[in-house]
């Protein structure tokens, strides 16, 4: 059975640092492409970093590039966000998701609060 477990956020200030972990299970994320989204209040959900399976090429929305960084750790079969000078228009829910065959799998999402 494929889940997505998301955890590490929480409230911190403009300029501050998160880690974001999606603990996987159910399958190797060292298999399959791995993302993180985002969605804020009354906004659409949105893509913000991409992990190739194999983690040879990563990708970022414009509005995190150089903040954000994606990535694996194989020995705990989990995707980590480090998210680095943060502003308050990273406040969101974020995503973790895979797709495997045809289908999508989100977890449950963490909350991500940036204010002083």
């Amino acid at each position: 059975q494929v889940q997505l477990v998301e955890s590490g956020g929480g409230l911190v200030q403009p300029g501050g640092s998160l880690r974001l972990s999606c603990l996987a299970s159910g399958f190797t994320v060292n298999n399959y492409a791995m993302r993180w989204y985002r969605q804020a209040p009354g906004k659409e959900r949105e893509l913000v970093a991409h992990i190739s399976n194999f983690g040879i090429n990563t990708n970022y929305a414009d509005s995190v590039k150089g903040r954000f960084t994606i990535s694996r750790d194989s020995a705990k079969n989990t995707v980590l966000l480090q998210m680095n000078s943060l502003r308050p228009e990273d406040t969101a829910v974020y995503y973790c998701n895979t797709q495997i065959g045809l289908i999508h799998y989100w977890g449950q999402g963490t909350q991500v609060t940036v204010a002083s």
